[in-house]
């Protein structure tokens, strides 16, 4: 797996967040760039709280930061081995990038054949049809955009 993807035309682009709909929405990725003989990216992305923004923190308290990217990176290994289990797409790249989710898939879009999201993640308010993330995607993205709900089986 390469660890970056910029610049990967024609790929299928994918946001992960360790929710039940970023594992459909994997699922859904990973057929969907069989079908189109594509490169599948997924994306995982972390921040701190604005509350706790980085420039609060004591300088050289870079281990926090690695911390949680590697809890990122961690979230995202987990889903892949739900969505995939050990068959894992043969050309997957994991990115995993520091910042607003919907900002960077909106930038990873550019080029890309497809972005897929889930229709909502791991926050949110539970009445919500859809998410904030996947509402800014559909409207900003500069490719089409497939919204997934969870429990999408493989005959789905």
């Amino acid at each position: 797996m390469n660890e970056s993807s910029p610049g990967r035309a024609g790929r299928v682009v994918v946001g992960v967040d360790g929710s039940e709909y970023s594992t459909a929405a994997l699922r859904m990725a990973g057929r969907m760039a069989a079908a189109l003989g594509a490169p599948l990216t997924a994306v995982t992305c972390w921040s701190l709280s604005d509350f706790y923004i980085s420039g609060y923190l004591p300088v050289g308290n870079d281990a926090m930061k690695n911390q949680l990217e590697d809890e990122a990176r961690r979230q995202v290994d987990l889903a892949l081995e739900r969505a995939f289990g050990e068959d894992r797409p043969k050309d997957l790249d994991v990115d995993v990038r520091y910042g607003s989710t919907a900002k960077i898939l909106i930038e990873e879009s550019r080029g890309a054949q497809l972005l897929v999201v889930g229709r909502r993640g791991s926050g949110g308010f539970l009445g919500q049809t859809i998410g904030s993330v996947s509402a800014a995607c559909a409207a900003h993205a500069h490719c089409p955009v497939l919204v997934v709900g969870g429990d999408q089986s493989e005959g789905d």
